[in-house]
């Protein structure tokens, strides 16, 4: 009976104390000013891992490896999978997509090994913000939706599939990748405030959207004057920066 309540204890601590911050004060008994430094610079770890990850701009350089130019030069600037797949076509866009969900989703859960929800919470935003403004690419980077996507997967996977659903009907019934995108975000929080009681990844969901709508401030500008250029996926097209979402649709020429 001894050694089995042993054993649940042990077990109760591990589960406890899996992440690396709660680890370090546990095992060294820190308390007070010094147990404030090891969540503080656990904090700063969770920042800057996940904006350094996050600056790692796939469709930069695929378009610079596999097409020697650059995506920013081409459609709306933007280094992104829409972009990509307006210029380069599906295969360019996919592998863009991919590994945007791949460092979105590391980043997050090495946010949760050094500082369990709190971490991923802080890890999530600086990962789309690493992508938004990226340090190696002179902070001009894409919109950060499909790293958004991952990280609301990885911290709300019933949150992810409504939003999924809802980014579907948007995307499919007006053919506009951008008003799918920020309607999403901007339900981003209220969904995950139904089914997470976690103020933190809350706070970093509401301040996420409002870098997702910033982002898309230039496509919110063309669909109010209808100038917003439809995703048809039967005309991939490449045209310089500016000529495919300045100018009006195909279906309004």
């Amino acid at each position: 009976m001894v050694f089995a309540m042993t054993a649940l204890s042990d077990t109760v601590t591990v589960q406890r104390y899996w992440n690396l911050v709660d680890l370090i004060i546990h095992h060294l008994e820190l308390e007070g000013a010094w147990s404030g430094l090891v969540r503080l610079l656990g904090a700063l770890l969770c920042i800057a891992v996940p904006y350094l990850l996050g600056s790692i701009n796939p469709a930069i350089l695929i378009s610079r490896v596999f097409y020697h130019e650059d995506i920013r030069e081409f459609g709306s600037g933007n280094a992104g999978t829409t972009n990509m797949l307006r210029t380069y076509g599906k295969k360019a866009a996919i592998a863009t997509f991919a590994f945007d969900l791949l460092k979105a989703a590391v980043a997050v859960i090495l946010g949760k090994l050094i500082w369990e929800s709190d971490g991923g919470a802080i890890a999530g935003f600086f990962v789309m913000f690493g992508h938004m403004f990226p340090l190696y690419y002179r902070f001009r980077g894409g919109k950060g939706v499909a790293c958004l996507a991952m990280v609301v997967l990885t911290i709300s996977p019933i949150t992810f599939l409504i939003l999924l659903g809802i980014f579907l009907v948007i995307a499919i019934g007006t053919r506009y990748i951008s008003l799918a995108s920020v309607m999403c975000a901007m339900l981003y929080p209220l969904i995950l405030r139904a089914f997470a009681n976690d103020g933190l990844n809350v706070a970093m969901a509401v301040v996420a959207a409002i870098f997702v709508v910033y982002m898309h401030r230039e496509n919110l500008k063309r669909l109010w004057e209808g100038k917003e250029s439809k995703i048809d996926f039967s005309k991939i097209s490449k045209k310089k920066k500016g000529a495919s979402e300045d100018g009006p649709d195909e279906e309004s020429k």
